[in-house]
């Protein structure tokens, strides 16, 4: 499985005019994510950001703000319409989420689902720190087998609860930052969404191997990562990580193997990173030999990693003339 790129775009309202904020807030979310209308609870202006990224037909965003109140009225549903399935991960504060099935609580370490076409009102009294996946309705259906959600859903996403829901928050969590994002699958999402609605509990293997595939992305400067620990993070036993392993033709050490190196070329390559030595791209991608590095490097893509290092370096001194 080759690692999705990741292109986080970032808007803030903290350089903008105090009177226009809420007006350019409520631009962007239509623009880059769901329509809303935004009202804070006070006299004090919306302090407020947003890391959006879109990786294939799914949309990811990390979210923080004030204290406010956003709506998802019919008007705005019929004004712009989202089609789509939406999963909001509260991180901290307690949120309020209203429709009209009723109102429910959502406390930090729980998500909520929902259809994003149907009317609601959500409220942050202390604040908003959230993460949000937004799936197409279609290519939810397609992945789940569900063509709707008619009713919320709040599931735990806390560390000991649901592993799926847990390892899917903190995939969105790695991807969706303005800093070193985590490279990630679209596959790899809906797999664990799937998993997370509890179609296809015949066979988990797709999802435990999404959710491995998930933790050792995150952890791949860890040179100690081993197979305990992967297992251990997903929530099954080492025999059966390696058997979900097998089911696509590898192993854990050529899997967590070929990770790395592909994040390594994705460093050599990016010329705002070429003040790193082969050696430091090495290190950071968890290899503890810049010559094993080297000699894999060469061996799985047909090239040095020199050479590699060498064209972005050019095509940084390309860029600042």
């Amino acid at each position: 499985m080759t690692q999705g790129t990741v292109n986080p775009v970032v808007f803030s309202t903290a350089d903008l005019p105090e009177d226009q904020r809420i007006e350019l807030w409520e631009g962007h979310n239509a623009d880059a994510l769901i329509g809303l209308r935004c009202r804070t609870l006070g006299a004090a202006a919306l302090d407020a950001i947003e890391i959006n990224v879109q990786l294939g037909r799914v949309h990811l965003a990390r979210v923080r703000g004030s204290s406010h109140v956003v709506e998802r009225d019919a008007e705005m549903v019929r004004r712009r319409p989202a089609e789509s399935v939406a999963l909001f991960f509260n991180l901290a504060g307690e949120a309020f989420f209203y429709h009209d099935d009723g109102l429910r609580t959502v406390q930090p370490g729980q998500l909520l689902m929902c259809d994003a076409d149907r009317p609601f009102m959500r409220g942050f009294s202390r604040g908003l720190e959230e993460l949000v996946l937004k799936i197409p309705r279609d290519v939810f259906a397609e992945a789940t087998g569900v063509d709707a959600v008619p009713r919320p859903l709040v599931v735990d996403f806390a560390a000991g609860s649901n592993s799926f829901a847990h390892t899917l928050a903190r995939t969105v969590g790695g991807a969706a930052r303005d800093e070193d994002p985590v490279p990630i699958q679209e596959e790899t999402l809906l797999e664990l969404v799937v998993a997370l609605t509890g179609r296809n509990r015949d066979d988990l293997r797709a999802a435990h191997r999404a959710a491995a595939y998930s933790y050792i992305e995150q952890h791949l400067r860890d040179r100690r990562l081993s197979a305990t620990q992967v297992a251990a993070a997903v929530g099954i036993s080492t025999r059966h990580l390696s058997r979900v392993l097998a089911d696509v033709g590898t192993t854990l050490p050529q899997l967590v193997r070929g990770l790395r190196l592909e994040r390594a070329r994705k460093l050599l390559e990016t010329p705002a990173v070429t003040s790193m030595t082969i050696a430091e791209v090495a290190y950071q991608c968890g290899f503890t030999s810049a010559a094993h590095f080297s000699s894999a490097f060469t061996a799985r893509f047909g090239e040095r990693a020199g050479e590699v290092r060498r064209r972005a370096v050019a095509a940084r001194a390309i860029a600042l003339r």
